[in-house]
């Protein structure tokens, strides 16, 4: 990961002007926030040979109560005279974090990992990424851990970051399925999350699953690991 444009990034693009093929992914921590504009003037133009461009780059700026940060509707159209893949954009506001995050990357999407995924993430088939982080201030509930099993179906890695309780977590429903899943952090989320991968009447797993998380949170949860309707093979 790069974290700034103008220091590190800019100076080997400029000298690798006669590029056919370009990969691009890197995070923008309090730089600009790269959008279509700011692809097209800073890379495209500068690269007259490239023929080829995939790219993966998340913008993080600090929000201080900004009223003029872009919509994703904005973002997106910055984007309308590109003629090569789809480019999907997402864009969303951390009050507590006092953030404001600008995701934009050509699809089909190529890695093997997606980060910060968030109640509001553009949809699709993720079939390559095997690797997935899920972060929001706001509650995930069950249609998205549905989503995710959808447009994730060989994800192996699983790490969640929410600290929010479930609006709707006692509602029964059909048991998600993540059948390729083998390592699970749940640190740092609240005690609804992990009841939700725990119990077997909300999910199914491995039984090889390699779990992460607060014992404090998994002895509640389990009954101090008697609960019949939770499993738990490995935990650390």
């Amino acid at each position: 990961m790069i974290l700034a444009y103008n220091t590190f990034l800019a100076p080997p693009l400029n000298r690798m002007s006669n590029l056919e093929q370009l990969s691009l992914y890197f995070l923008n921590h309090h730089g600009p926030i790269i959008d279509g504009v700011f692809v097209e003037k800073n890379i495209i133009n500068r690269m007259t040979r490239l023929k080829k461009f995939t790219f993966n780059i998340c913008s993080i700026a600090p929000f201080n109560n900004q009223v003029n940060l872009p919509s994703n509707e904005y973002i997106q159209n910055t984007f309308r005279t590109f003629q090569s893949d789809p480019i999907i954009s997402c864009v969303d506001y951390f009050s507590k974090a006092d953030e404001f995050h600008c995701h934009i990357y050509s699809y089909p999407y190529a890695l093997t990992y997606y980060n910060d995924i968030m109640n509001n993430f553009p949809r699709g088939l993720f079939k390559y990424v095997r690797e997935v982080y899920l972060f929001d201030e706001r509650p995930f509930e069950y249609d998205f851990f549905l989503q995710i099993a959808q447009y994730f179906p060989l994800m192996e890695k699983l790490i969640l970051h929410n600290r929010e309780p479930q609006k709707n977590n006692n509602q029964q429903r059909s048991i998600i399925e993540y059948p390729h899943l083998t390592q699970l952090d749940l640190v740092r989320t609240h005690e609804n999350y992990v009841e939700q991968f725990l119990v077997n009447t909300k999910m199914s797993l491995l039984n090889s699953v390699y779990l992460h998380g607060d014992n404090d949170s998994l002895e509640r949860v389990t009954h101090t690991f008697i609960r019949d309707a939770t499993r738990i093979r490995d935990r650390n």
